[in-house]
């Protein structure tokens, strides 16, 4: 059985982190676009980022005054157990938010959308959102924090079969153009590509793209693999870069997942992860053992799965029943 103070003494801990260390997967992506970026006010930006992100890290402060808007993205093995079950879960995790907004500190960017009502520790009605899987094996949970900005930087259109690939390329440029030309995304960033689902679930589809997978990372499918690599090309040759300044490094990794979804249409969602991709990540297993790591391994082929059943499952069964 997992602890419930463990798991909130965790999520203190992810908390911290996410909003003072830069992971790892795009730190080494944001060097290798400084490097070669070669328009002066870009380079300057680049330049001044990484040294900003040193300076965070070694004087343990938050990377950004805009610290955005943290969530919970949780994860579960099948056989695991939660001391006072998933409501003890969920109320560590507020009280992480809490104590995470006043001792990090965090900006409290979270308020009534009428009443503007602030309790100044980014937790309300509705936050932090805490979204779950599962794994068809295990007695661990992860715990993945992500504090994603909250306002811009993202975009929906339904679009219809017959667009095709050259209706989303359509759709992905003018979503970048807008975040550029507009200030409605600090770049370069991670993009997440949702396709398909009902509105909803392309929206969340494109958000964890752009926030649970690590630069460098390619969708299973190889055809989607490729749009992935000619998308970040396509994106870094619109002659923007680094907070949408002359340059070309404006996307630093591009990511697409996709769903079912409707026969008569295509949904579609852009998302750019901010420049400081905030996100940490832990394991916690029954006996107290914590791992941390930098891929939050959120799409694994579980959930990828197309099948009414799951195939291992499935073979399992069928031995057993042989047998």
């Amino acid at each position: 059985m997992i602890k419930t103070d463990q798991i909130h003494s965790t999520a203190c801990d992810l908390m911290s982190k996410a909003a003072i260390e830069i992971p790892e997967d795009y730190h080494d992506g944001l060097e290798r676009a400084a490097a070669t970026e070669d328009g002066s006010l870009a380079s300057f930006v680049l330049q001044a980022m990484l040294e900003n992100y040193a300076v965070a890290k070694e004087d343990g402060r938050a990377m950004c005054g805009d610290t955005g808007v943290p969530r919970w993205f949780v994860k579960l093995g099948n056989d695991s157990r939660i001391e006072g079950g998933m409501c003890a879960l969920e109320t560590a995790l507020r009280r992480a938010t809490a104590e995470a907004t006043n001792g990090v500190p965090l900006r409290p960017n979270r308020v009534h959308p009428l009443w503007r009502t602030d309790h100044n520790n980014n937790v309300g009605i509705g936050a932090p959102e805490i979204e779950y899987a599962f794994e068809p094996e295990g007695d661990w949970v992860d715990l993945i924090t992500v504090h994603k900005g909250g306002l811009f930087g993202t975009d929906y259109r339904m679009l219809f079969p017959a667009d095709g690939i050259q209706g989303v390329r359509r759709f992905y440029l003018d979503s970048l153009l807008a975040f550029g030309k507009r200030g409605l995304a600090c770049q370069p960033a991670i993009v997440g590509i949702g396709l398909g689902g009902s509105k909803d679930t392309c929206m969340t589809l494109g958000k964890r793209a752009s926030t649970l997978r690590v630069v460098g990372s390619r969708n299973p499918d190889p055809r989607i693999a490729e749009l992935e690599d000619s998308f970040r090309e396509l994106g870094n040759s619109i002659g923007m870069g680094a907070m949408g300044f002359a340059g070309k490094h404006m996307v630093i990794d591009c990511h697409i997942e996709v769903g079912y979804c409707h026969t008569g249409g295509l949904p579609m969602s852009v998302h750019a992860f901010c420049l400081s991709s905030r996100r940490a990540v832990a394991r916690l297993f029954p006996g107290g053992r914590v791992e941390h790591r930098v891929d939050p391994d959120w799409f694994t082929p579980y959930q990828r799965r197309e099948t009414v059943d799951w195939p291992f499952e499935r073979e399992g069964s069928e031995q057993e029943a042989a047998e």
